[in-house]
């Protein structure tokens, strides 16, 4: 049992600003889910306050049982074939320039969702020219098939996450073997032209050596884009935190993974995989 007592620099405060409601309704009324609410995300007050979420479509139960995930597990429904137009009229009421998309992990699908993930990419494109869209990928069981759909449809970022050390893979109850599958997701990806992206948790009792290795692993495979964030413990059903960074530690990881390569990192306590994704992307792009 985790006994750890949560630092206050993991302290958010309850969201109250009126974008926060509306948001909320708006997601509603489309009948879609967020990771925001999912992940219990720490920052869906600060995100939806400045009007931005990120859309989890094929629904909101996982055929994957991760240790450190709070997306409900179990047999998911039917694939909603409105969902694309949906999150499009959400993302037009929002007035987004930035999408993020992102789905469970649907192992039950042939293509594991990648033909929604294109529907879905290919109308925000083709009715909102301008916004730019980012989407956050399962690892499709490593079939190059459904990862060359999604990419096809033009995103303009592609987010896989590596999610931790290969050491700890087993502690978040996943094979080694999908450490590799997702780095070969990644290195794909990247030599297929895409922008590539991923995320990594701390705090589940990495050592350096590992988490350096890691780092490693996504540049040599091709990751431009990266962001740390700590693990916190959702329920005390899933795999307990081993310790909390302090905010200097993420600084001194930021600089690691910029020395290794990395175009651009986000590294903080409570950073998440698509937190101020938008201005992630424009890093690149400045760079460039």
């Amino acid at each position: 049992m985790n006994h750890l007592k949560k630092p206050d620099w993991l302290k958010v405060k309850l969201p109250s600003h009126e974008n926060y409601f509306q948001v909320a309704e708006l997601l509603k009324a489309g009948g879609l889910h967020t990771i925001c609410q999912s992940a219990h995300c720490p920052n869906i007050g600060e995100c939806w306050e400045r009007k931005t979420a990120t859309f989890l479509i094929l629904g909101d139960i996982c055929t994957r049982n991760c240790a450190f995930c709070a997306v409900n597990k179990g047999k998911p429904q039917p694939v909603n074939d409105q969902e694309p137009e949906a999150v499009l009229q959400a993302v037009r009421k929002m007035e987004l320039r930035y999408v993020v998309i992102t789905s469970v992990t649907r192992d039950d699908l042939p293509d594991g969702g990648a033909s929604i993930f294109a529907r879905t990419i290919k109308i925000i494109k083709e009715n909102l020219p301008d916004t730019k869209v980012e989407v956050l990928i399962p690892d499709f069981q490593g079939k190059e098939g459904p990862l060359q759909t999604v990419l096809e449809a033009g995103p303009d970022v592609l987010n896989h996450n590596l999610e931790t050390t290969l050491s700890l893979y087993p502690k978040i109850n996943r094979p080694a073997a999908n450490y590799y599958r997702s780095l070969q997701v990644l290195n794909r990806a990247s030599q297929l032209g895409a922008i590539t992206k991923s995320g990594l948790m701390v705090g589940l009792g990495e050592t350096e050596v590992d988490l350096k290795q890691a780092l490693i692993d996504l540049r040599e495979n091709g990751c431009q884009l990266l962001t740390i964030g700590q693990y916190l413990q959702p329920s005390p059903h899933h795999a307990p935190v081993a310790r909390y960074y302090h905010p200097e530690e993420f600084i001194r990881l930021r600089q690691l993974a910029l020395e290794l390569g990395f175009k651009e990192v986000v590294s903080g306590p409570l950073v998440r995989s698509s937190y101020f994704a938008d201005q992630l992307f424009k890093s690149i792009r400045s760079n460039n």
